[in-house]
């Protein structure tokens, strides 16, 4: 009986003391469940709710379902805003890749003042992206600009560079790189730097050049971090927007309006806040699409 009883006692500590750790553990994380909540969840919820109504500023609100989805199939500029964008996004991830990773094995060796050159590289990556944009926008300038000056220099015609629908949207990718090779680099150069020593050393004595060492080791060993990069960019470049709003505001006409600016237009120029919403949820799903498919290649390769 003594021993039941104790049996009992011990069991009805044991629960109330795991009731408290329970307890503490809620109230410790309650306030980032709110928070998130409020931040996060919420919006998502409200966005969802607007993009099933007929919504606009200062007129009542009407319930459509899934209208607004349905006419964004059929709407020829909301299509080529996607087009512009992937086009955009490709090129602003392969250009930065390949670019950032040679510099990365070339400031992986040790030459003089390699500190100092690679902290200049990396200038553009602190800047505002404002204040890039606002500094191309001179230097794309077909008459004032610094750039056309140079491809006089070099016996090249001029460029209408952002002012021609046939050239804006490379115009625009050269910021991008510009501004953006600096963080692919930095990122390889982090894998590079965690590499082990022996196979590499393993080739040289074997007698591999340099272009063979880096071809059959060095690459694929360092392509988990390059795939790092490459979802990072990816996601950046499908919902840029600060850059090319500011130089060109979607122009000349619509050849750089991306999914981002024609969903500021719908939403802040048109006022079709439910049209908006929908853009905003389609967005979403192929961001997270291409983040899904990019996370899916990472872990299905299988790297030496």
């Amino acid at each position: 009986m003594v021993n039941a009883r104790e049996a009992a006692v011990g069991s009805g500590g044991r629960a109330r003391a795991s009731y408290r750790r329970r307890d503490k553990y809620v109230r410790f994380i309650l306030p980032a469940v709110l928070v998130i909540s409020a931040v996060i969840i919420f919006p998502w919820l409200f966005t969802l709710f607007m993009s099933l109504h007929d919504w606009q500023v200062a007129s009542p609100r009407v319930f459509v379902g899934l209208d607004n989805y349905l006419n964004l199939v059929g709407d020829t500029r909301f299509r080529a805003a996607v087009g512009r964008t992937l086009i955009y996004a490709a090129l602003a991830v392969a250009l930065p890749t390949v670019i950032g990773t040679i510099a990365a094995v070339l400031f992986h060796r040790d030459f003089p003042l390699r500190g100092l050159l690679r902290s200049i590289y990396i200038l553009p990556m602190v800047a505002t992206p404002v204040a890039i944009a606002l500094v191309w926008t001179m230097m794309f300038h077909p008459q004032l600009g610094v750039l056309n000056y140079l491809l006089s220099l070099v016996g090249l015609p001029p460029s209408l560079w952002v002012y021609s629908p046939q050239t804006v949207i490379p115009s625009l990718v050269l910021v991008e790189t510009w501004q953006w090779t600096p963080l692919v680099m930095l990122i390889v150069l982090g894998g590079l730097s965690a590499l082990p020593t022996e196979p590499l050393e393993s080739a040289a004595i074997d007698g591999a050049n340099s272009w063979q060492v880096f071809r059959d080791i060095t690459l694929p060993m360092v392509l988990p971090f390059i795939m790092v990069a490459v979802v990072l960019r990816t996601i950046d470049a499908l919902k840029a927007f600060d850059t090319i709003f500011t130089i060109t505001q979607g122009g000349p006409g619509t050849a750089s309006e991306t999914i981002n600016i024609y969903l500021y237009l719908q939403a802040f120029s048109f006022f079709r806040i439910g049209h908006a919403s929908a853009v905003v949820v389609v967005f979403f799903v192929i961001i997270v699409a291409f983040s899904l498919t990019l996370l899916g290649v990472r872990q299905r390769m299988q790297w030496a």
